[in-house]
């Protein structure tokens, strides 16, 4: 009997996923509700460092308690990686939305029981002990949220409106930030420098108890990805090898990471670079005010707030410019204005006003604006919808805990070590350099639809437009739609009577 040669799969009108808006609007504010209140935890902890320190090692001098309380930040993302693959893993066998509220849950519990900790006075050293501890479940948490978040808005977005939707992400990231800045500072100014440290550092750690209900409660009302859940099925087709019958296992983190390496690697030297100057502004910068440039520490909090949220606001302008220009261009502007602009930026806040200080803070936000929203929209597209979450949590969290996460504490030793208090610009300057190479290498995804993936459009006209043009449509690549070659392959071949009556 002569096999028929398989035939070449048309994309058809059905197969397109038309987005609903009203599931796209509760998928994108659940998922920002959650977002703002895990980067609130994490924030808040940065802008506190220089009040915890006599709480938790009230024997050292200055120096020694900002290095273990920066330290101890930094063990935060020791934890990252651990979570990124767990999460990554789960969130890729049994589904985003509820991996992204279990890592909201323990966020929020660990955030709350750094508030019920006692000080050193109590607990001696234990104390400090407890208090690392702590801040490795918020990391192993974390570990989850930001691959997650940003792959499931992905999944729920049209493809040439994805840069925008999904740069509310980080819009709500950097706000969550603001809001611990703010309210950090409204108790600094009420309570004084002794209030803090005596109990009112407490206060914004236990915030997080109701505040994480309510994100909790909104999380739990957003519905699975459209893209994931048409992956189960297509994986639920071909679960079976297609020559032998055997089962096929899903795929580890340690043979997605054999997959997918080089975009891997590719990915976390753009989340290095990125993540080293947001980190040096929300986490950092607070410390480096009072330490360094002599501000008390309401005005070293203060100063970051109205930064930080114009920062906030502009990050969805700048996810619109990429679906326009391409991810690519726009993070070049974020990678080539850190290199230009660090050294500027740390001139103007060795000055010592306020005008001075918060322009340099601003141009420190600046590059920060395209980067952040971008790679949000653009990491996800390296990776394949089966493989998506997994992928994500190793490429970021990674990179994150080497280089993001530690980029205060590594800021901070190169200052003690040189005394020049314009290392941090020269770090910067470093990191984003490098990202500026690595970024030619980066597939432009703006407009394309995600690999594994259905394409996604706003109307059933756009859908009926891609369908007529798919053979010229530049934005479609059909080898990597869910019924690419190797798809068809394995479908067919698994669904031949031959093979299922087990002949050769």
């Amino acid at each position: 009997m002569t096999q028929q040669p398989l035939q070449k799969r048309r994309l058809r009108v059905s197969d397109v996923n038309v987005v609903d808006h009203r599931t796209l609007r509760k998928a994108l504010g659940g998922t920002i509700v959650g977002n703002t209140m895990e980067w609130y935890d994490v924030g808040v902890f940065g802008y506190l460092i220089t009040t915890m320190g006599p709480v938790f090692l009230p024997e050292a001098d200055k120096a020694v308690q900002n290095l273990f309380l920066l330290g101890t930040f930094g063990a935060t993302f020791i934890a990252r990686p651990l979570g990124g693959v767990f999460f990554g893993w789960l969130g890729d066998k049994i589904g985003r939305q509820k991996v992204l509220a279990m890592t909201l849950m323990l966020m929020a519990a660990a955030t709350f029981a750094v508030g019920l900790l006692p000080g050193y006075a109590v607990l001696g050293i234990w104390a400090a002990v407890l208090l690392v501890i702590t801040k490795l479940v918020q990391g192993f948490s974390a570990g989850g949220e930001y691959a997650g978040a940003t792959t499931f808005v992905s999944e729920h977005s049209p493809d040439h409106r994805r840069g925008f939707f999904v740069s509310f992400l980080d819009m709500g990231s950097y706000l969550g930030f603001a809001l611990g800045a703010a309210l950090v500072s409204v108790l600094q100014l009420t309570l004084g420098q002794a209030g803090m440290e005596a109990w009112g550092w407490r206060i914004p750690f236990l915030i997080a108890g109701p505040l994480g209900i309510v994100a909790i409660y909104f999380r739990m009302k957003i519905e699975e990805s459209p893209a994931f859940q048409a992956t189960l099925e297509a994986e639920a087709e071909i679960a079976r090898h297609p020559e032998t019958g055997e089962v096929l296992k899903p795929m580890g983190p340690v043979g997605i990471f054999k997959a997918h390496w080089q975009r891997i690697m590719l990915a976390m030297v753009l989340v290095a670079a990125a993540n080293t100057v947001g980190y040096a502004l929300t986490s950092y910068m607070p410390t480096y005010l009072t330490t360094n440039k002599g501000y008390d520490e309401v005005n070293g909090t203060l100063l970051t707030v109205p930064v930080l949220v114009v920062m906030a606001l502009c990050i969805p302008l700048t996810g619109r410019l990429s679906d326009r220009i391409g991810r690519r261009p726009v993070l070049w502007i974020g990678a080539l204005s850190t290199v230009v602009l660090a050294l500027p930026a740390f001139l103007l806040l060795s000055v010592g006003t306020i005008p001075a200080t918060i322009a340099g803070l601003s141009m420190v936000a600046f590059p920060v604006t395209f980067y952040v929203a971008n790679l949000a929209s653009a990491l996800p597209a390296l990776f394949p919808t089966a493989n998506r979450y997994a992928a994500m949590g190793i490429a970021y969290n990674f990179a994150v805990a080497i280089f993001g996460g530690t980029a205060p504490f590594i800021i901070a030793s190169l200052i003690q070590l040189t005394g020049n208090d314009l290392m941090p610009a020269y770090y910067l300057m470093a990191t984003s350099a490098i990202a500026a190479v690595t970024i030619y290498f980066l597939p432009e995804s703006a407009g394309r639809h995600l690999p594994g993936s259905m394409p996604s459009v706003d109307s059933e006209e756009a859908a009926r437009h891609l369908v007529a043009t798919q053979d010229t449509n530049p934005m479609l690549d059909m080898a990597t739609l869910p019924f690419g070659p190797g798809y068809e392959a394995a479908t067919a071949a698994h669904s031949r009577p031959d093979r299922r009556a087990g002949n050769r």
